[in-house]
């Protein structure tokens, strides 16, 4: 079984192997038509619960086989032009190169025996997205798994700031259209059930400072202890940016840790077009940043950033078979005295391949693409009256329904739209999204694909109305 282990005997083995994997995938991305298949659960489950783990196949060609049967064929593929679904990117090449890379290496970042130029890359990328960011001198941040971890660790600091004696009076205000990743941190870090103020948004999906000031004022004057306002860069339903500038001044005035979820929006940050969309995030006390949604990297890939790296010691734990004390007054950098996490990939290097090969201005052309793709999206559905749309895009999000001019009750035509969507997904032809906009079902486009084009919006949309219609009909002929 040694044979199997990846070293220096073994070199040519992982190269066969490795090209041999790469050469499948290549083949199916450039054969698959459609982003889904439309295989059912009942359908998959019993092709996995077959296999008996216990008994190898001992065969890297007869495993890719079978890899080819479970999971290749019905994988839902992100890079189609016709999903259209979650905030999942299509990934560039040279990030995948990092992947392979770094798997292969196996870096683990905590700490600089285990990774050494591994933490030098990771710590000038942190330093570069602070600057992008314009967060200061003293910024400083870490690598996470993704956005919900950013959101914790960056609320957790913000808990510490806040010096309370009883974290029973501690209050995070955010819209109500923010990432339920707050709530969730909220409830981790001991925090009461109410900690989480929900602040209304206006028609835009946009945090309604005069709200924010409101509730704040209660809370100083109620005796309570105002935490963190966290300010939404990109919200995940509808793309709506809250206005920073007036948040940050009101944080200013009451003395609050500002944090903004730009998980989403951080593309921006890259934009040649569209940078001053997210003006104001400079004046944050921390911010998330998920390079795996709008900087086209592989997940996972995401930061979390601090305008003061000293409030990430909140964060610190010195073990002495890792990162003993010592260790700072020797200028030994250790990534583990800023995370959350202990072992750690290095999923850096994924981001640094892509800024050496294609530069912050490839990644912010693309994203700009899908910005302005959305932009036509919606000049549709504001013209084609089978639809109802909601906001206009911050970023590349549309949040629409399908209106059937014969039905005229709500409930029915929630019911039309479900339907839609799940017809949709059945079929494989599109993959598409669905919320909720005053109790109401939305349907909704997440565009983070620049292949994808106006005529595959259009394309889609004719499928849903169709889909919407085929249930209504069916519908009709079930009641008569």
């Amino acid at each position: 079984m040694r044979s199997h282990l990846l070293n220096d005997a073994t070199a040519e083995r992982y190269r066969r192997s490795v090209t041999e994997g790469v050469e499948r995938v290549a083949a199916k991305i450039a054969t698959t038509d459609r982003p889904f298949t439309g295989v059912t659960v009942d359908a998959l489950s019993p092709r996995i619960d077959e296999i008996d783990l216990d008994r190898p196949l001992h065969d890297t060609a007869a495993v890719l086989d079978e890899l080819e049967d479970v999971y290749l064929r019905d994988a839902v593929y992100f890079h189609h032009p016709r999903y259209l679904a979650h905030l999942n990117c299509p990934v560039v090449i040279p990030a995948v190169l990092g992947e392979a890379v770094l798997s292969a290496v196996n870096s683990s970042l905590d700490t600089w025996d285990q990774s050494a130029g591994g933490t030098l890359i990771e710590r000038k990328l942190i330093d570069w997205t602070c600057a992008r960011i314009g967060l200061g001198p003293a910024a400083d941040g870490v690598f996470t798994s993704g956005g919900t971890q950013s959101n914790l660790q960056a609320l957790l600091l913000a808990r510490e700031e806040a010096k309370a004696e009883n974290f029973a009076d501690l209050r995070i205000f955010a819209s109500e259209v923010s990432h339920f990743s707050v709530r969730k941190s909220a409830k981790l870090l001991g925090l009461g059930l109410d900690a989480v103020v929900s602040i209304p948004v206006d028609r835009d999906k946009r945090m309604q400072t005069v709200a924010l000031a409101r509730e704040l004022e209660r809370c100083a004057k109620g005796g309570l202890v105002p935490m963190a306002v966290v300010a939404t860069g990109g919200t995940t339903d509808f793309g709506s940016i809250d206005p920073l500038e007036e948040i940050a001044g009101l944080c200013e005035q009451y003395g609050v840790w500002m944090h903004v979820d730009a998980a989403y929006g951080c593309g921006l940050l890259a934009s040649l077009k569209y940078r001053h969309r997210i003006d104001g995030i400079e004046r944050a006390d921390s911010v998330t940043v998920d390079y795996h949604k709008s900087f086209f990297q592989p997940v996972s890939s995401s930061a979390v950033l601090v305008r003061d790296a000293a409030t990430l010691r909140h964060a610190t734990y010195h073990a002495e078979y890792l990162n003993p004390r010592r260790m700072v007054q020797e200028r030994i950098p250790n990534q583990v005295d800023k995370s959350l996490q202990t072992t750690r990939r290095f999923d850096a290097l994924k981001l640094w391949m892509t800024l050496r090969v294609m530069g912050a201005d490839g990644i912010g052309e693309l994203f700009d693409e899908v910005c302005d793709l959305a932009a036509e999206g919606w000049r549709m559905l504001a013209a084609d009256p089978r639809f109802d749309v909601v906001v206009q895009p911050s970023l590349s999000t549309l949040v629409f329904r399908c209106v059937p001019a014969a039905v005229t009750d709500p409930a029915e035509i929630d019911r039309a739209n479900l339907y839609a969507r799940k017809a949709l997904f059945a079929s494989g032809d599109a993959v598409v999204a669905g919320t909720k906009v005053a109790g109401r079902h939305y349907l909704k486009f997440t565009l983070l694909n620049p292949e994808t084009t106006t005529a595959d919006i259009a394309a889609v949309l004719d499928l849903i109305a169709g889909h919407a219609e085929q249930y209504l009909g069916d519908s009709l002929d079930r009641a008569s």
